[in-house]
Formats: structure tokens, C-alpha cells, sequence
């Protein structure tokens, strides 16, 4: 429409704009992104699969209530080691500072929260708790049936 290269604008901006040469989290920004200054005392963390089949792990803030300053963390991967060391670049005086996290029933989302937010009470979220009570009640109802 207006000439311009789309790859050529974008390469320009990231290289010479945008100061992302200068960025002192460029060497893990592949890994994960951590956002310590949106930690809170009620977090919430998941997993989700993004494009391709990729698995990311996101820690939010609750008390952001999905606005600016929600996201936290976003993980690649799953992995308990990964995930834990990549929040460990928060300081440990905001992590103690955590009083709740929400999270699925996971063994390794618990071991995450265990180690990465010591003082942290762990809640199971609604959605996955729903599930098991819904299959344990199908299953009372087909073996009375």
C-alpha cells in the first residue's frame, strides 16, 4: 500500500530502535520472561500450550485481575528444574512475600510452587477440583445403574 517492506521495518526497529541489542535479559529472553516488579501476595500459575504444540508455564498476578501488570512470568516448558530456576531470578525477598498461589493439580506445578514460593499457601483451582468431583460422581452413577 505504502511501499514499505514489512521484514525490512521490523528488522530496523528490533535492531536499531528498540534498544533490544542493549537488553541485559536478551541472553535467556528465549527461555523466559520474568516480570518481578507484577509479583504479588496471590499469584496464580498453569500451564497452556501456545502455536506449534509449545508448552509455556505462566505465573499471574491475581490481584491484577487480568489487566496491565497480570503477567509475572511466562516459562518454556514444564519442566520443575526450568521452571524454578527461571523464577529464582525474582528476589527471594518478593518471593516469601507471596501468601497464596493458585494452582492445577499437577505434582510438578506443587513442587514449582514448593520451592519457588516457600511461605505460599498452595489452593487447587476450581476448574481441575470440578473435574474430579464430576468423574467421581459419573462413575457412582454408572456402577448403581
Amino acid at each position: 500500500m505504502y511501499s514499505v517492506d514489512g521484514a525490512l521495518l521490523s528488522r530496523q526497529y528490533k535492531l536499531h530502535i528498540s534498544n533490544f541489542s542493549e537488553w541485559e535479559e536478551q541472553v535467556y529472553s528465549h527461555d523466559f520472561i520474568i516480570f518481578e516488579d507484577n509479583i504479588g501476595e496471590y499469584l496464580s500459575i498453569d500451564e497452556t500450550t501456545l502455536s506449534q504444540g509449545e508448552i509455556y508455564t505462566i505465573v499471574t498476578n491475581k490481584s491484577a485481575k487480568g489487566r496491565k501488570g497480570s503477567l509475572v512470568a511466562i516459562i518454556k516448558g514444564t519442566k520443575s528444574d526450568n521452571v524454578t530456576y527461571a523464577l529464582s531470578k525474582i528476589p527471594t525477598v518478593k518471593r516469601k512475600k507471596v501468601k497464596e498461589v493458585t494452582l492445577d493439580l499437577a505434582p510438578t506445578m506443587k513442587q514449582i510452587v514448593k520451592f519457588s514460593f516457600p511461605y505460599a499457601v498452595h489452593v487447587s483451582d476450581r476448574f481441575h477440583v470440578q473435574r474430579l468431583i464430576n468423574e467421581a460422581v459419573n462413575d457412582l452413577r454408572v456402577s448403581y445403574r
